[in-house]
């Protein structure tokens, strides 16, 4: 009885080692392509749920963007959430 819980055990850790995804929660964010009348805070705010001031320090981290540094319309910036 105990080796066949063993096998069991085994073959179902093989088949979630082989079958398990990430879920994306760290992924590498996606891009956005900045359009006319865009800033900082307009994407942060339409592309995140959270504290707006939070986003636009994490837009501008992810991309390497200083405090007073304007973008510009078609740059890609890299969105990470």
């Amino acid at each position: 009885m105990f080796p066949r819980v063993i096998m069991v055990v085994v073959i179902a850790l093989a088949l979630w080692g082989a079958l398990a995804r990430g879920s994306g929660a760290s992924g590498h964010g996606r891009a956005y392509v900045v359009k006319p009348g865009d800033t900082l805070w307009s994407i942060a705010a339409g592309s995140y749920g959270g504290d707006t001031r939070r986003a636009v320090w994490e837009l501008e981290r992810a991309n390497g963007i200083g405090g007073d540094a304007a973008i510009t319309v078609g740059e890609r910036l890299r969105l990470p959430w």
